[in-house]
């Protein structure tokens, strides 16, 4: 992956809606399940995955902004060589491409005695003082947690288990959404000033029959036309389990029955709700009906308002 931008398609001054749609819409796309015989989809997946994972953290894109690392998040000039101000790192295990990166300035004196044995001009020793960069902490480490749709409506607790083998129950936050990151501090990879962190990304899968739209759920739901023409109880799903709801007599294909607090949580205010949408479902070899429309009509133009 050449540049996190060029790869989700946006603007180097984009804010975190753009990225978020861009990558939203990439992902739905290119998802593995959607291009199981396409490996070219699933690759693309993973950097676009990644390019979003390097802009949503704030840290990590003013460093890739500033040159001081790649897209892959690895240094681009470890002590600060070429121009500004250096900064120190700490690197995790090779290959986990995970960096901490100092604000204050290099000390080369201790380099250089750490190097040389020696302790003469070089040793930046002020009034009987050494200024030392504070040991670094363990690398952090990344994790992508795969939650079901109802789960993440229902804020269900997941579990998911870390590089060192422990299993941690997690709580998803109030708001999660597609791209939600969560911290677990000291759940990372040893180091001399500590452990890093644990970073974990949520993914939420698809549902075969629910569609989210912002913090409420939509459901197109099948009825029948007698259900349609004389009314009923049907049963209904929702993300919290199935409801009965009344069927208003003489409903259209397209009306839209709203369920309350069905939805998905926000980080403030109420839950949202569940829309539900009727389809008519007409048997395609029904002999019975196709006898009783036969000689019947009521008359309408049911597509007048559209001038035809």
């Amino acid at each position: 992956m050449a540049d996190p931008y060029s790869e989700l398609g946006v603007a180097k001054g984009a804010n975190e809606k753009e990225i978020k749609s861009a990558y939203r819409k990439l992902a739905k796309e290119l998802h593995p399940d959607k291009n199981k015989d396409n490996p070219a989809a699933s690759e693309r997946f993973s950097n676009v995955t990644k390019a979003y994972d390097l802009l949503m953290d704030k840290d990590k894109r003013a460093q890739f902004d500033r040159g001081e690392i790649d897209a892959e998040g690895n240094p681009t000039a470890p002590f600060g060589f070429g121009g500004g101000s250096g900064g120190t790192y700490s690197q995790g295990a090779p290959g986990s491409g995970q960096f901490d990166f100092g604000n204050g300035g290099m000390d080369f004196g201790d380099i250089f005695e750490g190097l040389f044995g020696g302790g003469g001009a070089g040793s930046g020793n002020r009034g009987g003082q050494q200024r030392r960069a504070p040991p670094p902490k363990g690398a952090n480490v990344n994790y992508r947690l795969k939650v079901e749709f109802v789960a993440a409506a229902t804020l269900d607790k997941q579990r998911i288990t870390l590089e060192d083998g422990k299993s941690v129950d997690l709580s998803l936050p109030k708001g999660v959404e597609e791209g939600t990151q969560m911290r677990l501090t000291g759940k990372g990879r040893q180091g001399p000033g500590g452990n890093g962190d644990a970073i974990i990304t949520v993914h939420i899968k698809p549902h075969p029959f629910y569609e989210r739209d912002g913090n409420n759920v939509r459901l197109e739901l099948p009825i029948t036309l007698k259900e349609a023409v004389e009314g009923a109880k049907v049963k209904v799903p929702t993300v919290d389990g199935p409801v009965m709801v009344s069927v208003p007599a003489g409903s259209d294909s397209g009306k839209t029955l709203r369920l309350k607090g069905k939805g998905f949580t926000p980080k403030t205010g109420n839950r949202g709700d569940q829309l539900v949408t009727l389809m008519i479902h007409v048997p395609e070899d029904d002999k019975a009906l196709k006898d009783f429309v036969k000689d019947w009509s009521d008359g309408e133009n049911p597509r007048s308002f559209m001038g035809v």
